[in-house]
């Protein structure tokens, strides 16, 4: 009877150790899912959590240095990283972990635009400021956020529209030129206003569906390409800002078109992947193909590009965002007035220039 008595006994102990075991799992798995940096976190100076979308392109990836770079010890603060994988859910976890660390600042890259308004009222509630960087974020209460720092996306699109605009009149110019000097030369249709005529078929690949870029650059460009009776897009799919992604829906429109003028795709690693399904398909894009490349981002592998001729023009994205998010920081620990919404400044490149203005870049 006694050896029963101590088995039972034994038996009830281990269950004791199980259950108690078992009820501190979730938490012992939160705190290690918290960040990729929660060892390194100093709570004597600034602490910082920062949710990344991804890490989908080299743009993405000088986005993430900026960040890095810009709010480092050496500065005041203490960084704590999480890359998001392409996943908001993800990204709505980092946000709950770093509202449990009880971190000064939270910076969002969000994955997509919508979905954003409860775990910021969550972030609101434990009194920890939002600052959303690179994308927007689609809400009616706009105070779930103190600033915002980022490029103007529409801005970039319509670029990308005025730019084809203005390559395409200089074109016509070129056709003029040899009328003159031939008289039996094929005529290009000129509308009264003297623009080529001539139908411009376009395929667009756009990028991760309902991200602050994909919206932005798809109206921008979309805004000036309605001007233009002429110019036909024949397809918009979504390449989700990735390379294999991006030469998949290429391979996809070649197979489809037979007379693609102008690709117009939404950042460099797509462009790199419809590069080679291009060129896999035996067709010449760029400066001496048919085929006319506007890209986005201006990434150092896509000016390796520019100046072989396969993309024409390049319109930057600028990544390096860092030193605006520090600064806005410092203004809100000091109780200094800021601008809201800050755009960092962007350029133009063509591969005419490209070998010369690379030069003068960090990323």
């Amino acid at each position: 009877m006694n050896k029963k008595i101590k088995i039972i006994l034994w038996a009830f102990f281990i269950g004791l150790i199980v259950i108690a075991t078992w009820s501190l799992m979730p938490m012992k798995s939160l705190q290690n899912s918290e960040s990729e940096n929660t060892e390194d976190i100093d709570s004597d100076l600034i602490v910082v959590g920062f949710s990344q979308l991804g890490s989908e392109s080299d743009w993405r990836s000088a986005n993430t240095k900026s960040i890095q770079n810009a709010l480092t010890k050496e500065n005041g603060f203490s960084l704590i990283f999480s890359n998001g994988r392409q996943s908001q859910e993800n990204q709505i976890k980092d946000v709950r972990s770093f509202i449990f660390q009880e971190v000064d600042y939270i910076i969002i890259a969000p994955v997509t635009e919508t979905g954003w308004d409860t775990v910021l009222n969550e972030a609101r509630e434990a009194g920890i400021p939002v600052i959303i960087l690179d994308r927007m974020i689609d809400t009616e209460d706009e105070s779930l956020y103190v600033a915002s720092v980022g490029t103007d996306k529409y801005a970039e699109g319509k670029t990308a529209g005025l730019w084809l605009e203005k390559y395409l009149k200089e074109q016509k110019s070129g056709y003029d030129a040899l009328q003159e000097n031939d008289p039996f030369s094929e005529v290009t249709l000129q509308d009264e206003s003297g623009q080529n005529t001539d139908i411009i078929n376009i395929v667009v690949l756009e990028g991760t569906l309902n991200s602050t870029a994909q919206i932005g650059r798809s109206k921008g460009f979309e805004d000036i390409a309605v001007l233009h009776e002429n110019w036909n897009i024949l397809a918009f799919e979504n390449g989700d800002f990735t390379k294999a992604k991006g030469k998949e829906v290429m391979l996809k429109y070649l197979q489809k078109f037979d007379d693609i003028d102008i690709l117009v795709s939404q950042n460099d690693d797509m462009t790199f992947g419809a590069i080679e399904a291009i060129q896999e398909a035996g067709l010449k894009c760029g400066v001496n193909g048919k085929i006319k490349v506007i890209s986005f981002d201006a990434v150092s592998k896509a000016f390796d590009m520019m100046e072989a001729g396969l993309i024409n023009v390049d319109i930057e994205c600028n990544p390096l965002q860092g030193p605006r998010i520090a600064q806005i920081i410092e203004c809100l620990e000091k109780g200094e007035a800021f601008e809201k919404i800050s755009y960092v400044k962007e350029q133009v490149f063509e591969a005419k220039d490209a070998g010369i203005e690379r030069f003068a870049r960090s990323y």
